[in-house]
């Protein structure tokens, strides 16, 4: 293993297949190896707290999954003061954990102050995530704010696995696409700039991308009436080869389109990082596709070289994948120009260089499946270690419930201005509900930027990632429900608790005695509590924020259940009392660390 972390669950699921396996060994003399002992967690509407699943143990015993269950249960109950009752159902047997032993583990959790973190060393293993992966034509919009958010939250859990995680981003900044918003810019743009017309960087660039589809498209519809073919029309419109003719000028170093080009970019470069700022998102290294697509060509022409790939007779280079279960693909073309595979096989030789990865995650949507399993194919004969491992972590579209968005058309939902009306929507609505009212204005504006980036990222987190959605604000920001504000919410409650136990000088921090009575409400919390360790594991195995995003709304939906069902610090027993308020603490400090892995901070007060 490259972490060391606690997982308080994953003891307690160890020791009980050791006493099943013993009392199994002792009753029908049969070995049995831990992963045969199958162990779950007792369903709400059973009495217990772990069930063990009998009908592995039946053949050996000879009797139905009922009295083998009791058999079972009987031993383990008079041999093991862990477990203090069992009943059976079915096959499954259900067993009623010791009170003392939840108190006993409340007490490590409280302690901890970086329970379910994994304590990285100094030898950990590299993992490199990419995410955003941005165009220079245009602002950043909703489906890039889905995977900025999906890659900054697996990064963190994965360093919250014990991996040494390098964030990066790769800049698209070269291509027709980026040539097309210069060339508006040079033909309508009059000089205009950032500081000219008050807009964002990014967003200047992006209108001018608009402008050139508008332009090109009445080409077309023009060049259509005189009877050309739309197909033609589309070829040989003016705007599109004035575009084809400035690329073919960056590409041959032309010093005019250069500068032009660094000046947009720059514009759009600035603007990038205040969205990024704005989201809570940042990067380790950043590559420009510029920088990489030369040593893509290199490459390739490496691997013509060793027979990994071929050209055909009009110079173009392609690989035969057909031995693989797929096509040929084409890395080169004739002129020598490179694809998006050629970039992509450079970006990766740099990173090679740069870092000794030991895993390469792709964050990038699920249009792109078969682009990555080529990718991995391709870096494979290549020669690079983690090529066959690569992770494609492959999401869902996002969308609006008004449809699809589409960028060249100017109809996306902007990142910018969907944060700001998120922001806005959660200053009125807690204003609403009287949140805010005890808060300086500064905390107000603190708290509505908190709620409503909070609002949009767990909304978004909390679906599985591999699933298209629909983005929908009014139902992200609400104090009720699976939502990141009924979370927030809950913390700011609990904090406000502690602060009354600090006012009133309850210390809280002794140790509580095993012997305590405590209700079968708490005993689940603490249970809950425990499986932290558990849920950051898997949610690193399985790249799932939301395993995270669920598991928090679950320990905050029975806090409040809790919370409304009993006093804390109105309980007349003082050492019950004291017992509540750790247990208090220890949910307020899971829920801040499970809201950092997915990018989310909490306020300590509304």
């Amino acid at each position: 293993m490259h972490s060391e972390k606690k997982g308080i669950k994953m003891n307690l699921e160890t020791t009980i297949q050791s006493v099943v396996a013993q009392s199994v060994k002792t009753l029908y003399g049969v070995e049995t190896a831990f992963d045969q002992i199958q162990i779950q967690k007792t369903k709400k509407e059973f009495e217990g707290d772990i069930t063990v699943v009998v009908f592995p143990f039946v053949k050996a015993a000879r009797k139905s999954p009922e009295a083998t269950g009791q058999e079972i249960g009987e031993y383990i109950s008079a041999n093991n003061n862990l477990v203090s009752n069992y009943n059976v159902i079915k096959g499954f047997l259900n067993l009623t954990i010791h009170k003392s032993h939840w108190i006993e583990t409340l007490s490590d959790i409280y302690n901890d102050e970086n329970f379910g973190i994994a304590s990285p060393t100094a030898d950990a293993p590299t993992m490199m995530i990419e995410y955003s992966s941005p165009n220079t034509n245009k602002p950043l919009h909703l489906g890039h704010i889905r995977n900025n958010l999906l890659g900054f939250s697996i990064a963190e859990i994965q360093k919250a696995n014990g991996w040494n995680v390098v964030k990066t981003n790769i800049v698209n900044d070269r291509g027709i696409h980026i040539c097309k918003s210069m060339l508006a810019w040079k033909l309508f743009g009059n000089g205009e700039t950032p500081a000219s017309s008050g807009m964002k960087g990014d967003h200047l660039v992006g209108k001018y991308y608009v402008i050139f589809d508008q332009a090109y498209k009445a080409e077309i519809k023009e060049l259509m009436a005189k009877g050309v073919t739309e197909e033609e029309a589309k070829k040989n419109a003016p705007l599109i080869l004035e575009a084809q003719k400035m690329l073919l000028a960056w590409e041959q170093n032309d010093t005019e389109v250069r500068q032009l080009w660094e000046t947009m970019n720059g514009w759009v470069y600035a603007g990038f990082d205040e969205t990024y700022k704005a989201m809570g998102v940042d990067f380790d290294k950043i590559y420009y596709e510029s920088q990489t697509y030369l040593t893509g060509k290199q490459e390739v022409e490496r691997g013509v070289a060793e027979k990994s790939f071929y050209q055909r007779p009009d110079k173009s280079v392609w690989a035969d994948l057909t031995a693989d279960g797929l096509d040929e693909k084409l890395l080169l073309r004739a002129d020598g120009t490179s694809v998006y595979m050629t970039q992509d096989i450079g970006t990766a030789k740099l990173r090679y260089n740069d870092f000794d990865i030991k895993k390469m995650v792709y964050v990038v949507g699920n249009e792109q499946n078969y682009h990555f399993q080529v990718l991995s194919i391709l870096l494979d004969k290549l020669g690079y270690a983690w090529g066959k491992d690569l992770v494609h972590f492959s999401y869902g579209m996002v969308e609006l419930p008004e449809g699809k968005m589409k960028s060249r058309e100017g109809t996306v939902v902007d990142a910018d201005d969907l944060m700001d009306e998120m922001v806005d929507t959660a200053r009125k609505t807690s204003q609403e509900l009287g949140k805010l009212d005890n808060c300086t204005p500064d905390e107000v504006e603190q708290i509505a930027h908190m709620v409503g980036l909070g609002a949009l990222k767990y909304f978004i987190l909390k679906v599985d990632p591999r699933k298209n959605m629909t983005f929908n604000p009014a139902d992200s920001i609400d104090f009720n429900g699976n939502t990141g504000p009924f979370i927030q919410y809950t913390h700011a409650r609990i904090k406000s608790v502690l602060r009354k136990a600090a006012e009133q000088s309850i210390d809280f921090g002794t140790k509580i005695e095993t012997s305590l009575a405590i209700s079968e409400k708490e005993s689940y919390l603490i249970q809950l509590l425990s499986e932290f360790p558990t849920v950051v594991k898997l949610a690193g195995e399985e790249f799932s924020p939301a395993l995270i995003a669920n598991y928090e709304y679950e320990l905050v939906k029975e806090f409040n259940q809790f919370y409304h069902d009993f006093s804390i610090l109105r309980e007349e027993n003082e050492d019950i009392k004291k017992f509540r308020l750790q247990l208090s603490a220890s949910i307020a400090r899971t829920i801040s660390t499970g809201m950092r892995l997915l990018g989310i901070e909490v306020p300590e007060k509304m």
